[in-house]
């Protein structure tokens, strides 16, 4: 069975133009424990901090909130991560489109049905979506989805907004991953199966040397519920395995942002992000 040990360093720096008087912010930077996943170490540093707390929110991501209540022209966040990544067995038979209609399943999965802004389905990717509904079965279908999504769309950052949902992105065939994800979600929802937005890392190299580090980004892919929950990453179109490491998983990126909080001070900010990869085993 492969596997895979890394070391991930997240690192995020927040500069004011001119002081703050306090900033109150919440990180989601600490890899979850689940089969095929392990979380062997993480350190989260943030310079300055007053008092922090943590929490699951609850999709069951690990959660550190924090602030920063003396004047301060900078922020620096540094995430340190050790993960043992290990294949999963290959999943069991797909479900068929009935058992998906089924009224303990629709209870159970309200939530990844449920249209978001980021994830809702104009005419573009209803269009999109009607495309696979032919298929023999859900898992089928989702697979040729992500097919005709990576097909389709040109990876271009700049393209689209913070706010840019997945019906924006389809219809300028550009984006980013966060933009593969939504229009990956809104269209399997569209048909009726449940699907979530899922956050955490790509390994920049694969099978790169062992003490070999090199830099990285966030990614962003999907798990659809066919039986088990089934990743599919469209942006690249590989499987989804000892490569990815997940953070946090929620119904769109608004769930799931490594990031987010408040300041009070002037309006605008710089910020630099980077994660560098090691691979240990």
């Amino acid at each position: 069975m492969s596997m895979r040990r890394y070391r991930i360093v997240h690192t995020t720096e927040l500069v004011y133009p001119m002081a703050v008087r306090a900033s109150h912010n919440e990180l989601r930077m600490t890899p979850v424990n689940e089969p095929g996943q392990t979380t062997l170490e993480n350190r989260i540093r943030v310079r300055p901090m007053t008092w922090s707390q943590v929490y699951r929110d609850h999709w069951g991501t690990h959660v550190t909130s924090m602030e920063s209540l003396a004047p301060h022209d900078r922020l620096d966040i540094e995430a340190i991560s050790t993960v043992e990544r290990s294949e999963l067995e290959a999943p069991g038979d797909p479900l068929s489109w009935s058992d998906l209609q089924q009224d303990d399943v629709q209870d159970r999965s309200f939530e990844w049905l449920m249209p978001t802004h980021r994830t809702h389905a104009g005419p573009g990717l209803t269009e999109l979506a009607e495309q696979v509904r032919s298929a023999a079965t859900p898992r089928d279908a989702a697979y040729s989805l992500a097919d005709r999504i990576n097909d389709a769309m040109t990876y271009e950052s700049g393209v689209t907004g913070v706010h840019s949902s997945g019906e924006d992105a389809w219809e300028e065939r550009r984006g980013v991953c966060q933009d593969f994800a939504h229009i990956t979600l809104g269209a399997l929802r569209s048909l009726g199966i449940p699907a979530r937005y899922v956050s955490g890392y790509l390994a920049p190299t694969r099978d790169g040397e062992i003490g070999h580090t090199a830099t990285g980004e966030s990614h962003a892919w999907v798990e659809f519920w066919d039986g088990a929950w089934l990743a599919l990453d469209p942006t690249n179109r590989t499987p989804v395995g000892v490569d990815h490491v997940v953070v946090a998983r929620g119904r769109d990126y608004e769930d799931v942002p490594p990031f987010k909080g408040v300041y009070s001070g002037t309006a605008t900010a710089w910020l630099q992000v980077e994660v560098r990869f090691t691979r240990l085993t």
